[in-house]
This record gives structure tokens, C-alpha cells and sequence, in this order.
């Protein structure tokens, strides 16, 4: 004798027998891990050491010389990777960023930085000395470049195979940790918040404290590139000088994710190793 459940009992059985397909989440997951194990390799830790330098005219400077790390997106199995100028340059970045803002007085401050040493570190902690071949300061882009060729090909990002993100979109972005973590790889899942479109595209993600920093490499969940993470800063006339930047920073700078087809275009204008500096370069490292 067939007997017929009511519609709400049978609807309570199936709650109570728990889900059957998997949540949403779980498929985000699945799909940022597939991301992060294809091009993990393909991020890497380079090392800096810059020398800065601070004064006022009429009251001396001072200079300090310190060492920290950044990422960078391997773009070549050559060992061409990019990275945020601003990491490279400091300095730089912050007298462009106050330009407009400051007072007359404060004007007279002068914030010069010098790159002095760069490596990429490798997986296998070999580190590789490096150099910049390119710099384009419109985009807050630095390429560097290994000073002599690598004895193997880097895992490298295909920047020709990108994708496209709207407002609200979720994306996973690699990067690496520093020393207290070991340099470990790292993923985050970001969510586009804005998608600016003149003068030139680029994606805003939410503020929100996720472990990635400029250089990092951004991807669709369909696992294309979507971009790399750069700083946008703006030299335009502000009221409150310096304190008022302090205030409220974002009038002046913010992250934003750069499409992979603007950072190709740039990479095209890296000039190519040649044969004779690889051999001059690497007669210069044996004498080191």
C-alpha cells in the first residue's frame, strides 16, 4: 500500500537528512584551491634594500639605509617579474602623493629613496640577484629582471589569458608572508567593490584586512588573471597639508588591482637580455 507524505513532512525529512548538494562556500573553496595550487610558484619574495634620504634645506638630512621584502609576479619563465613601484621607491611615492597637499612650508621637505640591492628568493632559498629593467610610474609598475639567466624556467603567469570582474565579484589574490611566517604561500579571497572605468580600468577592492600586498597577483574564480595589485595615488591640491592626510589617507592613495592586459602592455616595453650582458653579469658575480 503506497503511502503519500505530506509535502511540509517530506520537506522536513530532507532538512533532517542534511544537504545534499554543497554549499556555495564549499564551491568557492574547491575553486580557490584549484587557483592557488596552478600559480602558487608563480609568486615569489624579493628582497630590497633601499637607502633614504630626509631633509629640509637650511637644516641638513638625514639618511638610513633598511632592508625589507615585497611580492612580485613572475610574468617569464625567464625570471621577469613586476611588482608595485611604490615598494621600489618609497620615497618617491610619498613627496608625489604630497606634492599638492602640502603647505609652503612643508613643501621644503625632501624625501629621496635609492635602490640599492634586489634579489628574487626561490623555493629552494637560492637567491637570485636581480635589477630593474623598467619602471613606469603612471602605473606603479617595476620589472625586474635576474642579472644573469637561470639554470631552470620559472613557473610564470599566462597574462594573456585574462578575465574581467563586475562590482560584487569575488576574486582570489596569492601572495607570500614574511619571515615570521616563513615566507609562506598565502591566498585571500577579495570582493571587487568598485569597477572605475575613465581615465583608465581598474578594479577598487573592499578594505577589509585580507594577508595581500601590492605585487600580488589577482585571478576570476574561472582561474584567469584578472590583475596585479598596485598602488593609485593622486598629486592634486588638498586642504590640512600633511595632518590632514593623516586624517583621512584616502583622498590621496588607495590599492587597486591593475588588469593583466595593461601590466602585458607595459611588460612589452621591457628591453630583452641579451647574450653579452648574461656573460658580462655573471663574470661580475663571480668576482663578488
Amino acid at each position: 500500500m503506497l503511502i503519500r507524505l505530506p509535502s511540509f513532512t517530506l520537506f522536513l525529512a530532507v532538512l533532517l537528512a542534511g544537504p545534499v548538494f554543497p554549499s556555495r562556500a564549499d564551491e568557492l573553496a574547491d575553486k580557490a584551491k584549484a587557483i592557488f595550487k596552478a600559480n602558487q610558484h608563480s609568486v615569489v619574495t624579493v628582497q630590497l634594500v633601499i637607502k633614504s634620504k630626509v631633509s629640509i634645506p637650511g637644516m641638513g638630512g638625514q639618511s638610513n639605509e633598511s632592508r625589507h621584502d615585497a611580492t612580485a609576479s613572475v610574468i617569464d619563465p625567464s625570471g621577469l617579474c613586476v611588482l608595485s613601484l611604490s615598494a621600489t621607491d618609497p620615497g618617491g611615492m610619498f613627496q608625489e602623493m604630497l606634492g599638492g597637499m602640502m603647505s609652503d612650508e612643508e613643501s621644503r621637505l625632501k624625501m629621496d629613496s635609492e635602490l640599492s640591492l634586489v634579489r628574487i628568493l626561490l623555493d629552494d632559498g637560492t637567491e637570485v640577484p636581480a635589477e630593474v629593467v623598467l619602471r613606469d610610474k603612471d602605473l606603479d609598475l617595476a620589472f625586474i629582471r635576474p642579472r644573469a639567466k637561470l639554470a631552470a624556467p620559472l613557473a610564470a603567469l599566462d597574462l594573456a589569458n585574462s578575465g574581467k570582474a563586475e562590482v560584487f565579484d569575488q576574486v582570489i589574490a596569492l601572495n607570500r608572508l614574511g619571515t615570521v611566517a616563513g615566507r609562506a604561500y598565502a591566498g585571500s579571497v577579495e570582493r571587487i567593490s568598485a569597477v572605475v572605468e575613465r581615465p583608465r580600468l581598474f578594479y577598487v577592492p573592499e578594505t577589509s584586512m585580507t594577508t595581500t600586498g601590492l605585487g600580488a597577483p589577482a585571478f576570476t574564480l574561472d582561474g584567469k588573471v584578472l590583475g596585479v595589485f598596485v598602488m593609485r595615488s593622486l598629486k592634486s591640491k588638498g586642504e590640512g597639508g600633511l595632518l590632514g592626510l593623516l586624517n583621512n589617507p584616502q583622498q590621496a592613495f588607495a590599492a587597486i588591482i591593475l588588469p593583466a592586459q595593461d601590466v602585458l602592455r607595459a611588460a612589452q616595453q621591457a628591453p630583452p637580455p641579451t647574450a653579452a650582458d648574461d656573460k658580462d653579469k655573471e663574470k661580475e658575480q663571480e668576482k663578488k
